[in-house]
């Protein structure tokens, strides 16, 4: 039997960001040098549709190449990561429209598992279509959808006679620093038993041409999609900012293995946030960094996952190894031991 929840029911529990928080991590990062703004004020409505556009981009290998994987090694993932006799729970951060999990639910469905089928993520809407969307093509799932931050707000997860398997994918994991991301991976851990486990989506390290392409595409569509932090500001806290002088940019930081998005003033310029009361100089050439993209080795990964309570299993790449799905299960004491201490809050 499917559960599904109302978008109205779901719509009294979103914690998304609102104007309090835009406003101090403008004050933040826009009053101190180096300036920087938080990736999270990208995605806005329109933020969210230029992404999706990004996604469909020929330099934008990341989605499509993950899509593969799933289809390619879906059945085998399913049988590595549960014992097909028990239940299944498979719990998704950020879930968005379940489109990825599906195909795994088509796995298990083809190895007659049990599941239920738990989707976190911050917008109700995104949540109501998911739920549609499994309840139309695999209407034995039970669904437990939950409006949750799972940065700010852990999951809870209630005891399960079967065995829980976290998803993690799209590289997301790959949009925080090596501190927040072990703290997210020991949170989740620290809610997991037994024989559990995480599947984890990662970019791997490649060429710098093809990296920068991904974030620097030809028509310009992550440029709209970065200058639009700058739109959201002008409109949410009455600023003028002028797009016409700011410039998209994009570096690929070695020493720490991330792509880094600016923002890059093309003139000197002054700009007024009214709703700030903030007074802003940009002399030409000065940036703003806007978001980073962490690009993973073999060998960081293993020593992310240790450091989060994980033991890696197995690997499936693409055969570029540009891409990367890792299947974890709890460390072997911690397991025996349920003494995994998460890390919280997370400071972003």
């Amino acid at each position: 039997m499917t559960t599904l929840y109302p978008l109205s029911d779901l719509a009294r529990f979103s914690p998304s960001k609102g104007r309090a928080e835009l406003l101090r991590d403008v004050l933040n990062g826009l009053h101190t040098r180096p300036r920087t703004l938080k990736a999270w004020m990208l995605y806005d409505e329109l933020g969210s549709r230029i992404f999706e556009r990004i996604t469909e981009l020929a330099e934008y290998y990341p989605t499509r190449t993950e899509y593969s994987l799933l289809e390619h090694h879906a059945d085998e993932i399913v049988s590595s990561a549960c014992d097909c006799s028990r239940p299944l729970r498979i719990v998704e951060l950020g879930a968005g429209t379940a489109q990825k999990a599906c195909i795994l639910l088509a796995a298990a469905a083809r190895q007659r598992i049990d599941v239920v089928y738990m989707p976190l993520d911050v917008s109700p809407d995104a949540l109501n279509t998911a739920c549609k969307r499994i309840e139309s093509t695999f209407p034995r799932v039970l669904i437990e959808p939950v409006v949750a931050n799972y940065i700010d707000s852990p999951p809870q997860l209630e005891e399960f006679d079967g065995t829980t398997v976290a998803l993690y994918l799209g590289s997301s994991i790959g949009n925080f620093s090596p501190a927040e991301s072990r703290a997210i991976l020991r949170n989740l851990a620290s809610q997991l038993r037994g024989d559990d486990g995480l599947l984890l989506g990662t970019d791997l390290v490649k060429d710098r041409a093809t990296l920068t392409a991904a974030y620097d595409d030809r028509e310009g569509v992550t440029a709209a999609f970065n200058l639009n932090i700058l739109r959201r500001i002008n409109r949410e806290l009455d600023a003028d900012f002028d797009l016409s002088k700011f410039m998209h940019r994009v570096h690929w930081n070695h020493a720490d293995s991330r792509i880094e998005m600016y923002l890059e003033s093309t003139c000197d310029q002054k700009v007024e946030i009214a709703g700030a009361d903030l007074e802003l100089y940009f002399t030409d050439g000065e940036t703003i960094h806007t978001e980073n993209s962490y690009k993973f080795t073999r060998q960081m990964l293993g020593e992310l996952l240790s450091d989060s309570a994980f033991e890696m299993d197995r690997i499936w790449s693409d055969e570029r190894s540009w891409y990367a799905l890792t299947l974890s299960h709890l460390q072997r004491k911690q397991a025996r031991d349920r003494d995994i201490q998460p890390f919280s809050p997370i400071p972003l």
